[in-house]
């Protein structure tokens, strides 16, 4: 190995530990998002560890940092942004912001004949703001039942049970500004399973 790599390497550590203090995560939970073990994480930070590839992606993902960030990587002088997409329970999920903790901003996209039709209300900490792109937007929000069309916005305390969905057959566009706790509920939320027969 040569010095850059070790210098890189042993720079992780620190690194990893002022990541999850600003982001006021324990590392009981940075285990339970990442599969690492606490010993391991708890190691890592200390520098009594050397991070291998298959712990820096879990930890730069739950850490809502690139790789290369986590790792401090030489600028290469590309201003882009390579944001990854992810996909879960029938929802297209793009994050518009990489900053740990804070406000999050992120491009949702509910495809065409979306599974997220039957409303399964869920609360969590927080406030969000939505902002419809394209599409009809249908919320639910308490016992209010509204559809948000291309333009409309909707502010609202999540503690209020909450639910979105596409109000038509079609694919709805929206952003979604929200903190931690709704990244999380919003990745982590599970659909109701099917009514038995």
């Amino acid at each position: 190995m040569d010095d850059d790599l070790d210098q890189a390497l042993d720079a992780v550590g620190p690194r990893l530990r002022a990541l999850r203090k600003q982001r006021e995560t324990t590392l009981s939970a940075l285990s339970a998002a990442t599969g690492i073990s606490v010993s391991t994480l708890s190691r890592l930070e200390s520098g009594g560890r050397r991070p291998t590839l298959e712990q820096l992606l879990p930890l730069a993902r739950a850490h809502g940092v690139t790789l290369d960030e986590l790792v401090d990587a030489p600028q290469t002088g590309d201003p882009r942004i390579h944001l990854r997409p992810m996909t879960a329970h029938g929802m297209t999920i793009l994050p518009l912001t990489r900053r740990a903790g804070g406000i999050q901003a992120f491009k949702m996209v509910l495809a065409a004949g979306s599974r997220r039709t039957e409303p399964s209300p869920q609360t969590h900490e927080g406030y969000e703001w939505l902002y419809v792109l394209n599409g009809k937007l249908r919320l639910v929000l308490g016992e209010r039942d509204m559809v948000l069309t291309p333009g409309e916005a909707a502010e609202f305390d999540t503690r209020v049970p909450h639910w979105f969905g596409a109000a038509t057959a079609e694919s709805v566009e929206f952003l979604s500004l929200f903190g931690k706790q709704g990244e999380r509920a919003h990745l982590r939320a599970r659909p109701k399973p099917p009514a038995e027969k």
